[in-house]
């Protein structure tokens, strides 16, 4: 191919990318702007993860103090209720419940990740 032909190939190109593409029609109306408004954004989406996300943090925090504090009670001698423990003047047993809670749902949050970015879920 002869200079004057990639030239020419090139200048071709630099047209078909300098076009800038024609702009999206704004929808008419009130009810159309918010059906668009709530599909740019995704809102109900959102409103569904937030939702799911309440009640799957309550389910855990269920486990957490019905389940997994009353264990740690059986494992460590005179804990009976971890809510209670106290240390002194302070009461750091419901901080050591919030904060497993916490790490629980953090952690769970880490592996639905994972597993979302597995599956090329976004």
């Amino acid at each position: 191919m002869s200079q004057e032909e990639i030239l020419s190939e090139l200048k071709k190109i630099r047209e078909v990318l300098e076009k800038t593409p024609p702009a999206a029609p704004v929808p008419r109306g009130l009810w159309n702007e918010f059906k668009d408004f709530l599909s740019k954004y995704k809102v109900f989406g959102l409103a569904v993860a937030f939702i799911v996300a309440l009640y799957v943090g309550t389910l855990v925090q269920s486990v957490v103090q019905n389940l997994l504090l009353p264990l740690i009670g059986l494992v460590i001698p005179g804990m009976d209720n971890l809510v209670t423990f106290s240390v002194g003047v302070f009461g750091v047993g419901q901080f050591l419940v919030a904060l497993l809670t916490f790490l629980i749902v953090a952690f769970l949050v880490f592996l639905v990740v994972k597993v979302a970015k597995r599956w090329n879920l976004e």
